[in-house]
């Protein structure tokens, strides 16, 4: 098990690759551990394991689009 990491926040970044199904793991023994842990994933991840996976275990949203087409974005 990882040490306390009460108060931590932790960004976890999922890419498409075999090895993605690991980070459900991991994902789990951090929240476990305490941390805030907070998801993105390319959307070739999302292939290997799925967001609401990923969601349900971090108990956060999982952003897979680097624009949003539901909020404004600042840029041209």
């Amino acid at each position: 098990m990882l040490q306390d990491l009460k108060g931590k926040k932790v960004l976890l970044a999922i890419t498409g690759s075999i090895a993605a199904y690991k980070s459900a793991a991991l994902c789990r023994s951090l929240v476990k551990s305490g941390a805030d842990v907070k998801v993105i994933m390319t959307p070739s991840a999302t292939k290997f394991i799925s967001a609401l996976t990923m969601a349900t275990l971090s108990k956060h949203d999982v952003h897979t689009e680097v624009v949003s087409n539901e909020s404004w974005n600042n840029h041209v």
